[in-house]
């Protein structure tokens, strides 16, 4: 039912042609590989940034008592 008033109104408004599809700057598949070799490189330059936690060695923190939320509880057996 819901098709059959939506199929009448777009004839209706004369839907029923076809209108001519917009230019394009480049083959489809052009496009598709520029847009692949440019989220090919945004990969690599994330991938790099992946040793950044490696480069020192882990640091204890210090207990500070004004702190809200302290990472640490002394006294629970830690």
């Amino acid at each position: 039912m819901q098709f059959q008033q939506i199929a009448m109104s777009v004839l209706a408004q004369g839907g029923g042609e076809s209108e001519a599809p917009a230019p394009l700057l480049a083959p489809p598949f052009v496009i598709g590989g520029t847009m692949f070799c440019i989220l090919l490189i945004l990969m690599f330059i994330a991938v790099s940034y992946t040793n950044l936690g490696n480069r020192h060695d882990a640091v204890e923190e210090h207990s500070d008592p004004h702190r809200q939320h302290p990472a640490k509880h002394p006294g629970l057996g830690h």
